[in-house]
């Protein structure tokens, strides 16, 4: 009898042990392979602010070098495998890749074809920015303008990550089908993508950033980042146009082109008057850089030499 009671009291105390394991729910969740090495929030928030800091850039880089007004707009920023992306390039697209100095990365610059020759057109001296039926391959003299294009996109690329160390190298155009070169292919890519229109022509262009380049762009963006929460407050920089005014320029009030025979000038001596032959009725000219504004008679303001504006003159019109 006390042997059984004995296991009795042993099996009661085993019990609540089996049942408190048996009471655990393990927590089971199924395995997205896709969202593998997906962006966190902080660093999407992050490479959404400079590509917004790139596209304004971008913008007024453009304005200026094409001579035109444009718009440029970030879509958005998208993480996709290399295969589905390179499967979803428009036919014709320039595709040109921006090597990363000695690091051996590269990111890759793609332009739907209607970007790329209302760019060619405008810089060719166009004035619509619009080629009718241009669905063909570029001639040489068109890759060396996309050449320069790009060059001037890594620029500003350079300065809104903040490459300072860094030296963005513009390539020749590629094909979609060497893309694979740049990546491995099973990676998964970031693409940001930008909404671009100029002359009533809107077509996109997009950056596409591999594994290796997204590595060295976050870790930029991480190494700025202590610098944006200390005390002092960051101010962005200012656009183009202040940058314009507060530019120094060199302005003078002076006479148009006069002939004057060389033995007047050898006859010169301190205290000679040089005779110019010009009426005294015709004004002078106020330029800024060499070039013509308006005319000018000269005046004084006070103890100080000045001169007095008149009808503005036509650009590239010299008085005699």
């Amino acid at each position: 009898m006390p042997d059984q009671e004995l296991g009795k009291e042993t099996a009661n105390k085993e019990q609540p042990a089996e049942a408190a394991k048996a009471g655990k729910q393990r927590s089971i969740v199924n395995c997205n392979f896709r969202s593998a090495g997906r962006l966190s929030n902080e660093n999407a928030r992050s490479l959404t602010a400079i590509h917004e800091t790139f596209a304004r850039y971008l913008g007024n880089a453009l304005d200026t070098y094409v001579g035109t007004t444009l718009e440029v707009k970030l879509k958005g920023l998208e993480q996709i495998p290399i295969r589905e992306h390179t499967a979803s390039i428009p036919a014709l697209s320039y595709c040109a890749p921006l090597s990363l100095g000695a690091t051996g990365t590269s990111m890759i610059l793609e332009c739907d074809v209607e970007l790329v020759f209302a760019l060619i057109e405008l810089l060719l001296g166009g004035a619509t920015g619009v080629l009718r039926g241009s669905t063909r391959e570029l001639s040489e003299i068109e890759e060396e303008i996309m050449h320069d294009v790009a060059t001037l996109i890594a620029r500003q690329a350079e300065g809104a990550f903040h490459m300072e160390n860094h030296a963005l190298a513009a390539g020749r155009h590629i094909k979609t089908s060497v893309l694979h070169q740049y990546c491995q292919p099973n990676e998964k890519v970031m693409v940001a993508k930008f909404e671009i229109e100029v002359s009533g022509t809107i077509a996109m262009l997009q950056l596409v950033f591999p594994v290796a380049f997204l590595n060295v762009l976050i870790q930029q963006i991480k190494r700025d980042q202590p610098m944006k929460k200390g005390a002092l407050r960051y101010f962005p920089k200012p656009d183009i146009r202040e940058r314009m005014l507060d530019c120094d320029v060199e302005v003078a009030a002076e006479l148009g082109s006069l002939r004057v025979a060389v033995r007047d000038l050898i006859a010169l001596e301190p205290g000679s008057v040089l005779k110019l032959r010009a009426p005294v009725r015709n004004p002078g000219m106020l330029t800024v850089g060499g070039q013509g504004i308006f005319e000018a008679v000269p005046v004084r303001n006070g103890l100080q030499k000045a001169a007095q504006l008149g009808r503005r003159m036509t650009p590239g019109v010299e008085r005699g």
